[in-house]
């Protein structure tokens, strides 16, 4: 997928990044191809409720933090899935900002 391969080394290199995510996952926190720019972040600084990029069983998932342990975070979507346990040191970056929609494509 083009916005993770994009995300993954922009934020491995320390680097800011705007992404245009596609999915109906974060709906009403995220839009579909809503434009989110993700920072690098200190994985034991993340808490319950920032939008997290980790990687998640071989691929990677902009998702929420919904409980934390020194340890691992807990993930899952904006609409009540939870998908579990996640190392911190999995975590890859967090939401900067959500930027405003914008009409067209």
């Amino acid at each position: 997928m083009g916005w993770m391969t994009d995300a993954l080394q922009a934020l491995t290199q320390g680097k800011d990044i705007t992404v245009r995510p596609r999915g109906g996952s974060m709906r009403g926190v995220i839009e579909d191809n809503q434009p989110v720019t993700l920072a690098p972040v200190n994985p034991l600084e993340v808490r319950a409720g920032d939008v997290v990029f980790v990687r998640w069983k071989g691929g990677a998932l902009l998702h929420l933090v919904k409980d934390a342990t020194p340890e691992r975070v807990l993930i899952g979507n904006a609409l009540g899935r939870i998908n579990g346990w996640a190392r911190r040191s999995d975590v890859l970056g967090r939401v900067a900002r959500v930027h405003p929609r914008t009409s067209g494509p």
